[in-house]
């Protein structure tokens, strides 16, 4: 898929995200880009999965340019950047579940920000 086709991608999905949920995180854009499954992103909740870039399609290089088109999308559309912190599920303790196979903490960053709607006042 070219450069252009993923933005676009990005664009669509982005503002069908915004008017189901009112935000966007990159798991639910990469879910509705067909980038992951439901139940792969579950798995990963579950820590049966170390992290999501391991069972994601497409190489790091469109998975990057696809974080990098949300974060241009959500500042155009005034989106306010917001961190979040993803915690396993299931038994045992929790613990902080990582996005990127070498745990680089500006990657971590990019996948754990939510872009949410500015509500006008």
């Amino acid at each position: 898929m070219s450069k252009e086709k993923i933005e676009q991608n990005v664009y669509r999905h982005g503002k069908v995200l915004i008017q189901e949920k009112g935000y966007i995180s990159p798991i639910d854009l990469l879910i509705k880009m067909e980038r992951v499954t439901p139940k792969q992103v579950n798995d990963w909740r579950l820590k049966k999965i170390p992290n999501i870039e391991s069972v994601t399609v497409g190489n790091l290089s469109k998975i990057n340019h696809i974080l990098k088109t949300l974060q241009k999308f959500a500042k155009e559309q005034n989106l306010k950047p917001s961190m979040t912190i993803y915690k396993s599920w299931g038994k045992g303790p929790k613990k902080t579940l990582q996005f990127s196979k070498k745990g680089n903490a500006y990657i971590e960053e990019v996948y754990s920000t939510h872009y949410v709607g500015v509500k006008p006042k």
